[in-house]
């Protein structure tokens, strides 16, 4: 028996694949202790936030290679100074794919999901989307198996 199946969108959103809560750090923040954030919470990333909590910027693993290899101090050096200003961002019901190509055209491996106030709600990494897409791939393994098993 062939079971037709109805191809349907799926409105998969930011907020259904972004970690939460996403990890942050004040502009003052020394690169050492950004660098002991990163550690500690598995990420590669951590955003600055003003004191009310809005979204300022973004210091990546990139960023600390960066500071490291022109010889700043890591202990001496604050976020601010190597941090991205103003980073792209989306909002917790962006569709994923629209993720997918900002952080694609901006050639980027982190992006911040923010509130309608610009404060950080997740953050969403390549790591995110590949567990997302192995995931997919894992579901629609399982159901040719079952329109086999079926068949």
């Amino acid at each position: 028996m062939i079971l037709l199946l109805r191809r349907r969108k799926i409105p998969l959103r930011a907020e259904d694949i972004m970690t939460v809560p996403p990890i942050t750090a004040k502009p003052e923040t020394s690169l050492k202790d950004i660098a002991g954030l990163m550690r500690k919470h598995r990420v590669g990333s951590v955003l600055i936030v003003d004191e009310e909590g809005k979204l300022r910027g973004i210091v990546t693993e990139h960023d600390l290679v960066y500071a490291c290899s022109e010889g700043w101090k890591p202990e001496a050096t604050q976020a601010w100074e190597v941090m991205t200003e103003n980073p792209i961002t989306v909002k917790p019901d962006t569709e994923v794919i629209e993720v997918i190509k900002k952080m694609r055209n901006a050639n980027v491996r982190h992006i911040p999901v923010v509130d309608d106030e610009g404060r950080p709600v997740g953050m969403i990494s390549a790591r995110d989307l590949m567990d997302f897409v192995l995931t997919l791939l894992g579901i629609t393994a399982f159901k040719e198996l079952l329109l086999e098993e079926e068949g």
